[in-house]
């Protein structure tokens, strides 16, 4: 079966920490990329409790200076289906068309996996200051985390 992402909604938002402390990864900063987020749901979409069943997520922050692509996680089921590789693009393509020029991420993890969306290793001092004060900057990931960028 294929999922094909969607934006997300307000009712998504316990689905979405479920999923992210499920993979270990920070909830710190989720609401500032929460409304520019992408979603993928397995089944009909609701739970008995009405948490929707997600299995993605990618979203995106927006700066003046960049975008800051955070929350990338897919349920362990779902890896190597390409969903995430369809969340990471509908997250870089809402960057974009919402203007921005360069997109940074942090990961402590999937160093090896951005490269293919163009995203190549960068020191904390080349991210332009809007983006290095974000929550995830800031808070939310270690400093031994890797940088990287990629051009829009």
């Amino acid at each position: 079966m294929t999922l094909t992402p969607r934006p997300a909604r307000p009712d998504d938002r316990r689905a979405a920490e479920a999923l992210l402390s499920a993979l270990d990864l920070p909830l710190a900063g989720l609401d500032a990329c929460f409304s520019t987020s992408w979603v993928a749901e397995a089944g009909d979409g609701a739970s008995a409790d009405g948490v929707t069943s997600l299995v993605g997520l990618a979203g995106v922050e927006l700066y003046p200076d960049g975008a800051l692509l955070r929350s990338v996680a897919v349920h362990p089921d779902w890896r190597g289906t390409g969903l995430g590789r369809a969340l990471v693009a509908r997250a870089i393509d809402a960057a974009r068309d919402a203007g921005a020029r360069d997109a940074y991420l942090l990961t402590t993890t999937a160093e090896g996996w951005f490269p293919r969306f163009g995203f190549t290793p960068i020191g904390r001092d080349a991210v332009p200051p809007g983006v290095r004060e974000s929550v995830e900057f800031r808070e939310a990931c270690p400093a031994s985390a890797v940088v990287m960028h990629r051009p829009l």
